[in-house]
């Protein structure tokens, strides 16, 4: 028995988020990738992965890991994996991983990073992989804000509703904004994230870039726990599971 380590990447758009769920009528990550390896080995495989993204959601370096008896050489599972998924998922690399290995708890920093459109009018390139927002965004000020969040702090601000996590308390290694012409990407590395919590945190520091909250607001939204006081939950498709690091 084997335990495959990969890293997938996905178009999270036509996805009812990564997990399997109960009704077998929503289309989710894991399943496809389960379908995929069934197909491949002949075995009922579980797919564990790194991070739980929502439905809409997409990764450029999610990691799972599966066990398998199968005979098929660890270097070419990558490519007898596309060869049956789904064009919009695709396998990046694989290797042997030690047998106690696990996907999600073994990950020590996660990187996501959400993408805003700011320009007047929208972009049909872009729409299913950012955030269109038509008013102008003041860069610096959400860049500032960004920087209060660096470090450990209780994140209860920034947890939606409905979220099973024991604590609130994480630690943020980095949380920066950056621009590239139209598009600003907000880079958040954790050790670990509640639910939503990118969304919430960048629906906060867009509040910030429009003038709607105060960059000095950060520290206190951070310091109240309180939901409330943050900004809105931004919509799912300018999110991207960038790395994740064990």
């Amino acid at each position: 028995m084997r335990n495959i380590k990969m890293t997938i990447e996905y178009d999270g758009t036509s996805y009812h988020g990564f997990q399997k769920q109960a009704d077998q009528n929503l289309p989710t990550i894991q399943e496809a990738l389960e379908k995929a390896l069934r197909k491949l080995t002949g075995e009922e495989i579980s797919v564990t992965g790194a991070g739980r993204t929502d439905a809409g959601v997409h990764a450029l370096g999610q990691v799972i890991n599966f066990y398998t008896e199968s005979s098929i050489p660890t270097g070419n599972f990558v490519r007898a994996l596309n060869s049956v998924l789904p064009e919009d998922i695709v396998a990046k690399d694989a290797v042997e991983a030690p047998g106690d290995f696990h996907a999600q708890f073994w990950a020590k920093k996660k990187t996501y990073r959400y993408t805003i459109f700011n320009d007047t009018v929208p972009s049909v390139f872009y729409r299913r992989y950012s955030l269109f927002v038509p008013c102008k965004l003041n860069v610096d000020n959400m860049r500032k804000a960004a920087s209060f969040l660096v470090g450990q702090h209780d994140f209860s601000a920034f947890r939606a509703a409905g979220s099973t996590a024991r604590s609130s308390i994480r630690t943020m290694y980095r949380a920066e904004v950056e621009q590239e012409g139209e598009l600003i990407h907000v880079y958040l590395e954790a050790n670990g994230f509640l639910y939503n919590m990118v969304r919430i945190i960048t629906g906060t520091l867009l509040y910030i870039g429009q003038g709607k909250l105060r960059v000095e607001e950060m520290k206190d939204i951070i310091a109240s726990g309180d939901r409330t006081l943050a900004g809105p939950t931004v919509p799912p498709q300018g999110l991207c599971l960038m790395r994740v690091e064990y």
